[in-house]
């Protein structure tokens, strides 16, 4: 009894901890985009400009405690907010629940956040910062140095292969179709994952991530009925990819190769 008590005490300051670090993340994901520090000043009303105290700042609670609304100005607080640090507090959870408290757990921690406000900021600017997805790089590859999940050749040749590839496929979509296709910051950020994830990764990633965003974009473009050259963001596709191999990619794989036999 007191070691389940203990382990859920741990579980619960872990998803705490996630949940504090993911409002820090709603900052990056507002700031960042319009080139803001995301240090100083400390968090305001982004309709008022009004300060919000730090009984306001609650993760997630906050939220419902201020029914979705500004203390000051009573303009409406976008539930992406109280979002992000729930899926961030989750994440957390499943990453500790899944790799205990090791150093693979620390960087994949961080990894899942980054890939959150990469994808969240895709979503809303079409745009990937490169401070996020350089950092990742050498994030990444620095992890291979320090865990034992991967080796550094492993992540290098991930970093290697995995933009080159995606530069290769870009570079011939452009001079064929004589448009552009995929952007440098989706090449930047399959790098990022190969970094992280190693080289293994990069096949189940780009096919997993290739199959939802067809299926999303051609489900979006027929109920919203635009235009076929309609362009939906592929940076969460690819980081929703990425994530899913973190957990069960590996034994996606060995499932998949053992039917064969």
């Amino acid at each position: 009894m007191e070691s389940l008590f203990f382990r859920m005490a741990i579980y619960l300051l872990v998803g705490l901890l996630g949940a504090t670090i993911g409002s820090f993340l709603n900052v990056c994901i507002y700031r960042m985009p319009r080139s803001q520090s995301i240090v100083t000043p400390r968090s305001r009303c982004p309709n008022c400009g009004a300060p919000i105290a730090f009984y306001d700042n609650i993760p997630i609670l906050s939220y419902f405690i201020l029914k979705g609304r500004c203390r000051s100005c009573h303009a409406g607080i976008s539930l992406k907010y109280p979002l992000v640090e729930l899926l961030n507090a989750g994440a957390y959870i499943l990453i500790f629940y899944e790799f205990g408290p090791t150093s693979s757990a620390l960087f994949y921690a961080i990894f899942f956040s980054m890939l959150l406000v990469i994808s969240v900021i895709d979503l809303e600017f079409r745009i990937i910062p490169d401070r996020l997805s350089l950092t990742g790089i050498a994030l990444g590859l620095l992890s291979s140095f320090l865990t034992v999940r991967i080796s550094p050749l492993q992540s290098f040749l991930g970093i290697i292969v995995g933009g080159g590839f995606l530069y290769i496929v870009a570079f011939l979509y452009e001079k064929i179709a004589h448009k552009e296709g995929m952007g440098g910051g989706d090449i930047k950020l399959i790098a990022m994952i190969g970094a992280f994830l190693g080289w293994q990764c990069l096949p189940f990633v780009i096919l997993i991530s290739s199959f939802f965003g067809a299926f999303i974009g051609i489900t979006v473009i027929l109920l919203t009925k635009r235009d076929m050259k309609f362009a939906i963001p592929f940076g969460p596709f690819l980081s929703f990819s990425a994530i899913l191999y973190l957990f069960v990619g590996p034994s996606l794989i060995h499932w998949y190769l053992g039917l064969g036999h």
